[in-house]
């Protein structure tokens, strides 16, 4: 264990010896202050506190990256093109634990400089609404709408199975349907996914005059913070914008079956009128008495067709969903700054890797493009995802299962959770940790020694 602890000395000394390091450190120490001070984000102390975390997250994420891929191959290939690897291997040091020294040094520096840089971030962050001298309203959005760790429910998804058969029947028997494209399989499933998006698309919408009412069950907050706070997080689409592209409704929160089935409840009904823009998210802000001592809440929205002429369609995935404070922000933000820490253990096993076959600007290239991939992940499946034919069968066997034997660092990003206050549970953290370093992170490192054991780092010459 000397031995190792020892090379990983040396590997953080050899590090804070390369300039880059240096310049990375050296930017990231002059950027993240400055940052705080000009960042604007929307105007408001929310939107700009948003704008800062955001950006100084994903900047302290990129450039630690980017120095963990560099000194983790720099250590290896340096050691192997100067000959400094003869005088440890004729050392009694196995070249495994060459390799494992060196991760170690990698990650120990990555940790250091992480814990540094996110404790600056959080300084900041917390030291902002008092720079900007925040109002005491403009304070409480803070602590109910970022200050915080919201956990989230959405709708359960529609059931429109028996809605889709009984319009694909009308079709069959009003002959709009031929019977060469009923006999066809792939026509007939075709047909059949269009009906499905329809009446989905149909659930989501609402007309002048019309209501829409959507029910969640267990939300479980009222015994833990019976005084507290629920949000309402939405977001409009319209079939036709509004020429001041807002739309005008009118909200019910609370127990909806009083109304709906005549039940005797007590729980409280909210409602509130709104004019709100299309396209961009809103928030309700609602007390918790309205939620049922069942854990029932339902929430109704009525298109009011005196102000709008236009029918108001729900996004799917973001249309709407209701959140509650499940725990702190700083909590939270312990855990977005350990989800960068196993990003960073695993690109310096993929650097480790690479660097042990590689030579130093192919390795880099490597472990860059695995990097980027990674980084981009959503947009790749959602752009290759579109294509059909043939296209769509090459990407299905071989584009999409790489892409999915490495880590999708943007679905873990630690921004997404950070910014809109959502609950990063520990549970996701566990299951990022089990995939992309006990698995993932793992795998490559030993395919490194395995590497490594084999090469030939020197011939001998009689």
């Amino acid at each position: 264990m000397r031995r190792i602890w020892a090379i990983a000395v040396n590997t953080v000394k050899q590090a804070l010896r390369m300039k880059i390091a240096v310049a990375f450190i050296v930017l990231l120490f002059v950027l993240l202050p400055v940052m705080g001070l000009v960042t604007s984000g929307d105007g408001t102390p929310k939107g700009r506190v948003q704008t800062f975390v955001s950006y100084s997250m994903s900047l302290t994420s990129f450039l630690l990256c980017l120095l963990t891929i560099i000194v983790a191959i720099y250590s290896v290939t340096t050691d192997i093109e100067r000959c400094q690897i003869y005088t440890v291997v004729t050392k009694p040091v196995y070249r495994f634990q060459v390799l494992i020294g060196k991760f170690l040094g990698v990650v120990l520096l990555g940790f250091v400089l992480l814990v540094v840089f996110s404790s600056m971030i959080y300084s900041i962050t917390v030291y902002i609404p008092r720079f900007i001298d925040a109002t005491g309203e403009q304070l409480n959005e803070l602590n109910n709408e970022f200050y915080t760790a919201r956990a989230s429910l959405k709708p359960a998804p529609v059931d429109v199975s028996r809605e889709v058969k009984q319009s694909f029947n009308e079709l069959v028997q009003n002959r709009k349907i031929s019977d060469e494209v009923l006999e066809d399989d792939l026509a007939r499933r075709r047909i059949l996914e269009e009906l499905t998006k329809s009446k989905e698309l149909a659930s989501r919408s609402v007309g002048p005059g019309r209501q829409l009412i959507w029910e969640f069950n267990n939300v479980n907050v009222k015994s833990k913070d019976p005084e507290g706070k629920i949000f309402v997080r939405y977001k409009y689409e319209v079939s036709v914008a509004p020429p001041n592209r807002r739309i005008a409704g009118r909200w019910t929160v609370g127990d909806y079956r009083q109304e709906k089935y005549g039940l005797p409840v007590e729980t409280p009904l909210w409602r509130e009128s709104r004019w709100d823009v299309i396209r961009a998210f809103h928030e309700l802000e609602v007390p918790v008495e309205v939620v049922a001592d069942d854990g029932y809440l339902a929430v109704g929205f009525v298109n009011l067709p005196q102000y709008n002429d236009t029918t108001v369609i729900f996004p799917e995935k973001d249309g709407i969903e209701v959140l509650y404070k499940s725990d702190s922000f700083t909590a939270n933000y312990i855990r977005a700054t350990v989800l960068v820490l196993l990003r960073l253990i695993f690109l310096a096993s993929l650097g480790i890797f690479a660097a042990t076959f590689l030579s130093f600007p192919t390795a880099v290239l490597f472990c860059l493009v695995i990097f980027a991939t990674g980084t981009i992940s959503g947009f790749i499946f959602e752009s290759f995802g579109s294509l059909g034919g043939g296209t769509q069968l090459i990407y299905t066997f071989t584009v999409k299962p790489l892409v999915r034997m490495l880590p999708q660092f943007d679905k873990v990003n630690p921004a997404r959770f950070l910014v809109p206050a959502r609950l990063l549970s520990w549970t996701l953290l566990a299951k990022v940790a089990v995939i992309m370093v006990s698995i993932k992170a793992v795998i490559l490192f030993l395919l490194g020694i395995l590497v490594f054991n084999h090469k030939e780092i020197a011939k001998v010459i009689v």
